[in-house]
């Protein structure tokens, strides 16, 4: 029994959906008017475990700030990260060398010479710093600070019946041990709407003075792709100041070269609180509880001067974590698959809930997401433009799209120094970059200078946002971005006069970054996203009531086919001994219908190309979102079947943990995650031509699928 309660209809889908609401209520019957319990779906999920996994943290968040736990419900013997969207650093440029001194290195193209962003060997220190800076940075570290009974100090080995909880309904986590046969409990949450948290920690061991909380803050390194971010021990190359002091506050100021921001500790239980001399470093202090069998605190970080005795209390933190997170659960689109015999659901469905969550602590702030989240720093913490797409999506399928639409702003706020890097090459529009961070600068590399399936994504977004909200506002919110976005792809096609045909490259780096950027020509994934987005700009200028542009009609009219050798797809036109020499990296050829809506595709062609994929592939050489869009190009192209065998395969590139965190690239992989997100409301609710409710799962009635208030995708 397949139950759909979307109330969005688009046009398309649902025609028989007043006839059919007696019979949806009276079968799925589960909760108020047949409506999915919620609850029910989050809970039977609640992350349980008894360990630190070391590299896995559990965490507390709210999307533009996440605090990351070992057992012990704080960072007490693992130095997980305290993260923030709004935390970069620089390290000072090398005397002599400034910004301005890089100014790209020109490739001929197509008789041209045009500048592009790669690293510069006579520039060597420029373009080095500029690969490092700015780098995300860690707020600092706190933790539990015990001792024995003996006097010594705790290790890892000495705690007992070790236990933490994860309630995913109110954000919270529960973590629980015992010290020399004392049982010690911690509560962790984030505040909704600060970059906080709060800490109750309850004990006999508070009253005998064996349990304090330790704060530590570490100077920025240069390392990419670590766990544990920061040296603790370059004590000279950074400042702590103490500069405020109440009864029960206190305020700490950081100064890291050019960056300042301030740490606010306000505690309502009695303490003593200043710099852990013992230590020996002058970036740690110590929180010690005087009395009873209990330390409730709040801590804070700010870019901005905060009053530390006007932050939120522990129990107020709680309190607002619940009614934030409740909030979510029951907002947008839910899905229930425990009446599938398939034994497969309930791991689906795990996955489907901690996606959710971790997605939610970590990737639905004010900037695009880099790669592993707030977890860690993979590129230095910087975001990629062309993966905006598989992160934030699904929450526009998922009715959440204002989880999505706050970090759109950096389509506009970027568009000047887009236009201008466009005007820099010879060509009209905007040209996106592809890895930056809070503001737009490029860094030198032969992937961002080439890379170009990121320039149609804004035109795919305000699509999204038109169907979801088809008002003159939101064309005039997103017209000049996406006439801009169209206008570069126009202008960067080359018309080639031999085949009176416009093609794509060289050079040019495809969606998978393996083939040679300086002969790749007609990338497949590109030529069909180039078709999307040229067809959708010009449905937007009549939309707005201008006139077609005829330029991108002539390139339009002639762009080069999807490239087919010996009747399936292959990655771009031309390409030598495809099936023995590039089965790995991203299989985007499967990408052009699914992930994208099927411009320029033959769909007999693509299922004959998927089920290639599908053989000869090689599944653990490639990335976590490639599950997905293959999934997604099985349910378009009428294998559900198979498309569940992809959002459950058993490649070690697609793996979710006890924390719900993904495999599928530097670890962790977000846009694991947020594809599988993608791929079941797409499965779910359908898409632009498709029939029948849950059209992506299979009609043999293993899967029983519940869902409600999902939104049809392209």
């Amino acid at each position: 029994m397949f139950c759909s309660f979307n109330f969005k209809f688009s046009g398309r889908k649902h025609l028989v959906w007043l006839a059919a609401v007696s019979l949806v209520a009276a079968s799925c019957g589960k909760g108020e008017s047949g409506k999915i319990d919620r609850r029910a779906v989050v809970e039977r999920h609640r992350v349980v475990t008894d360990s630190t996994n070391r590299v896995s943290p559990a965490q507390v968040g709210n999307g533009d700030f996440a605090f990351g736990v070992d057992v012990t419900g704080l960072q007490t013997f693992v130095p997980f990260n305290t993260m923030s969207n709004w935390s970069w650093h620089s390290f000072p440029l090398p005397d002599g060398v400034k910004v301005e001194d890089y100014t790209g290195v020109l490739v001929d193209t197509y008789g041209k010479k045009i500048p592009y962003n790669l690293f510069d060997p006579g520039k060597p220190e420029i373009s080095q710093w500029l690969a490092e800076n700015p780098h995300r940075f860690n707020l600092g570290r706190i933790g539990l600070q015990m001792t024995k009974a003996d006097g010594s100090a705790v290790k890892a080995d000495d705690l007992t019946e070790t236990h933490q909880e994860i309630d995913l309904w109110k954000g919270i986590i529960y973590s629980s041990f015992k010290l020399d046969g004392e049982k010690v409990e911690v509560t962790t949450a984030c505040a909704p709407d600060q970059d906080a948290i709060g800490v109750t920690v309850k004990s006999p061991l508070v009253k005998q003075g064996r349990i304090g909380v330790f704060f530590d803050f570490p100077y920025p390194h240069t390392k990419q792709f670590q766990t544990y971010l920061g040296d603790y021990h370059a004590y000279d190359k950074h400042r702590s100041v103490l500069e405020a002091e109440g009864k029960q506050s206190a305020e700490i100021v950081r100064t890291m070269d050019s960056t300042e921001y301030y740490t606010a500790l306000r505690w309502t239980t009695p303490a003593t609180f200043g710099q852990d001399t013992p230590s020996g470093s002058p970036h740690r202090f110590l929180l010690q509880p005087t009395g009873g069998d209990k330390l409730s605190f709040t801590c804070a970080f700010s870019p901005e001067k905060m009053a530390a005795d006007k932050l939120p209390t522990a129990n107020q933190v709680d309190k607002a974590s619940t009614k934030a997170w409740e909030a979510f659960w029951k907002s947008g689109a839910a899905i229930d698959l425990s009446g599938s015999t398939d034994p497969r659901w309930k791991e689906l469905e795990r996955r489907i809930v901690l996606s959710q969550y971790v997605m939610r602590v970590n990737e639905a702030g004010v900037l695009p997401p880099q790669e592993s989240g707030l977890v860690n720093n993979g590129w230095y913490g910087r975001f990629h433009f062309e993966m905006i797409w598989w992160h934030g999506v699904h929450y526009g399928l998922w009715n959440r799209w204002n989880l999505f639409d706050k970090s759109l702003h950096v389509f506009p706020d970027f568009l000047p120094t887009s236009i201008q890097r466009a005007e820099g090459m010879g060509r009209g529009g905007a040209k996106w970059p592809k890895c930056t961070a809070d503001f737009d600068r490029e860094w030198p590399c032969g992937a961002h200078a080439y890379l170009i399936w990121q320039q149609p994504h804004p035109i795919y977004f305000a699509e999204m946002d038109y169907r979801l909200h088809p008002t003159q506002e939101t064309l005039d919110k997103w017209k000049d971005v996406v006439f801009a976005s169209a206008q570069y792809m126009a202008d960067y096609a080359h018309y080639d006069s031999a085949g009176d045909r416009y093609v794509l490259g060289p050079p040019v780096v495809i969606v998978s970054e393996n083939t040679d950027a300086l002969k790749t020509v007609n990338p497949i994934f590109e030529l069909g996203y180039w078709r999307y987005g040229l067809r959708t700009a010009q449905q937007w200028r009549e939309r707005l009531g201008l006139p077609r542009e005829q330029q991108w009609d002539d390139v339009l009219g002639k762009l080069a086919p999807l490239p087919v050798q010996d009747s399936v797809y292959v990655t771009y036109e031309g390409i030598p001994d495809m099936w023995t020499k590039y089965t790995f990296e991203h299989p985007a050829l499967t990408g052009v219908l699914g992930m994208l809506p099927g411009d320029g595709v033959d769909t007999t062609t693509f299922r004959r190309t998927l089920d290639k994929v599908n053989r000869e592939w090689q599944s653990d050489k490639i990335w976590g979102w490639d599950f997905p869009m293959m999934a997604m190009g099985a349910a378009r192209s009428g294998n559900p079947e198979l498309a569940l065998d992809m959002l459950l395969h058993s490649s070690k590139q697609f793996q979710f943990d006890e924390h719900g965190l993904a495999t599928g690239g530097p670890w962790p992989y977000f846009p694991s995650n947020g594809g599988l997100l993608t791929a079941v409301a797409m499965m779910a609710e359908g898409w632009d031509g498709s029939q029948g409710e849950a059209p992506g799962f299979p009609k043999d009635g293993t899967w029983v699928v519940k869902y409600e208030n999902f939104v049809p995708m392209q």
